[in-house]
């Protein structure tokens, strides 16, 4: 296992499409471990393989992240492979929403409350469950990615525009 860089905007390669995974072959599973890996040390609760410069549809989670008693000793995750949200219902304010790739910034986000997902896990076999509250925020955030969707493509032009000022002139001054 090792530890990814995690790229960030305006990194162009997140604003892309993910191809879906023919097969999970060792090298998938490869990329799954570092990013349980990569997630846990940035500290995140979700991560997206576009955020590790692999354009596929992977995600991994922090399994434990919808628990409010949750143990932050205990690092386990869960991965998914060519994850689709098949139904959402309901509304809910993701309020300070941030992203590991979106650096200094976070913002509400209106998301769906509860989510049906259809995945296959490491192994292949199919997936189909529903997610509410935090987790299906998580798994809305992390699809999104392998979308090309960023969560500051979610919430108005002013405060993107100001982001992308912000970030322009972090640049400059570099």
């Amino acid at each position: 296992m090792a530890i990814r860089k995690i790229l960030t905007y305006p990194e162009k390669s997140l604003l892309q499409p993910s191809i879906k995974v023919d097969t999970i072959d060792e090298d998938i599973k490869n990329l799954i471990a570092d990013m349980g890996e990569t997630m846990f040390n940035a500290p995140g609760v979700g991560l997206a393989s576009p955020q590790v410069g692999v354009n596929k549809r992977v995600i991994v989670y922090d399994t434990n992240a919808a628990n409010p008693d949750k143990d932050d000793s205990v690092q386990e995750f869960t991965a998914l492979i060519n994850p689709e949200i098949i139904a959402g219902s309901g509304s809910i304010i993701s309020e300070k929403e941030a992203c590991l790739s979106v650096v200094d910034y976070n913002s509400d986000v209106k998301r769906y409350e509860k989510v049906t997902v259809q995945a296959l896990d490491i192994e292949g076999n199919p997936l189909d469950f529903e997610a509410q509250g935090v987790l299906a925020i998580i798994m809305q955030h992390e699809i999104d990615h392998l979308d090309g969707i960023l969560f500051i493509d979610r919430i108005s032009v002013l405060k993107r525009t100001m982001y992308k000022k912000k970030i322009a002139k972090m640049q400059d001054d570099q």
